[in-house]
Formats: C-alpha cells, structure tokens, sequence
C-alpha cells in the first residue's frame, strides 16, 4: 500500500506542476480527507484512484 500512496503523491505532485489547472479539479483538500485516525481505505481503491491520475495526465497530454 505505501508504493501505491507514493505513486499517487507523485502523480499529484506532477499534476499540480504541469497542469494545475486540472489539479484544482481533483478535489483534494481537507473537506476529502477522513476526520478518524485510521480510516478504512482499501488497496482497490487506491489502484482506482491511481488509474483515475493516469488517465487524466493521459488525456492531458494527448490534448497538447
């Protein structure tokens, strides 16, 4: 799990650089992450929300 959360850091880290106008669409800020010390975040998720990255620099960089 943490090589899946270091990619996506990475992925947004690159996003928000390269393309920040997407990046604000992501939706990351503190209202989307959990109020509870360990939430219950599955590895399927995350691999979706990794593809989710991908897909979006994909489409970006298809566009230019």
């Amino acid at each position: 799990m943490k090589e899946l959360l270091a990619e996506i850091s990475e992925l947004l880290l690159y996003i928000k650089k390269k393309y920040p106008v997407s990046y604000k669409y992501l939706d990351e800020n503190p209202i989307t992450i959990p109020n509870i010390e360990n939430p219950n975040i599955s590895t399927v998720e995350l691999e979706k929300y990794l593809a989710l990255l991908k897909d979006l620099i994909a489409k970006r960089e298809n566009k230019n």
